[in-house]
């Protein structure tokens, strides 16, 4: 079986395998030139954008300092937005819904690799798919780890590391993030009446 399959059917793979490096210097290459492209007035910006990703939706906003390992398994919703240096390791598939946030710093990790030290010598990965439902904001350098599903309407707060899936509707936060409360998804203004 080929590295690529293996990285593709969840199991342990190759990270030196020539395929699998081509497509991480290419999307390498889409992030660098990403980057160094102005962030106003350009369209270009969200042309390269949807070169480096599998989907996108309406309204991308990316700040510049974004990389991620391919690209191709990145696949996000409508008005997804970032602040600067977000990374998402897309060894796996990341699939982001629609009006999604992602603050400064935030890690996106669907890639691991072995605990044994003989592994990691082999340069073997695995990689697990993340979820991440619509209406999420996960607050600046936080960290979700590979194998997690964050549902609808979910608050992750600033530099908390999620291990284990979220439901909708929950805050969390901590290391390892927990569940603190839940929240109604409807708008709440302060007024002065």
């Amino acid at each position: 079986m080929k590295e690529i399959e293996k990285l593709r059917n969840g199991e342990c793979y190759r990270m030196d395998d020539p395929e699998i490096t081509d497509i991480h210097y290419h999307a390498a290459m889409l992030c660098q030139q990403f980057n160094a492209l102005p962030i106003t007035g350009s369209d270009t910006r969200d042309k390269v954008l949807r070169q480096l990703f599998g989907s996108a939706g309406r309204n991308l906003s990316i700040k510049p300092g974004f990389f991620c390992d391919l690209g191709i398994n990145i696949h996000v919703g409508d008005n997804f937005l970032t602040n600067y240096n977000v990374t998402i390791l897309d060894m796996a598939p990341v699939r982001i819904g629609n009006n999604v946030w992602l603050g400064p710093g935030v890690g996106l990790y669907a890639v691991a690799h072995p605990m044994e030290a003989a592994g990691r010598e082999q340069r073997l990965g695995i990689a697990k798919p993340i979820t991440i439902g619509d209406n999420v904001w996960i607050g600046g350098n936080a960290v979700v780890l590979m194998g997690v599903t964050i549902g609808r309407n979910v608050i992750i707060g600033a530099g908390s590391v999620v291990t284990k899936d979220i439901p909708d509707n929950a805050v969390a936060m901590g290391n390892p993030a927990r569940v603190i409360r839940y929240i109604k998804n409807e708008v709440v203004i302060n007024s002065d009446k």
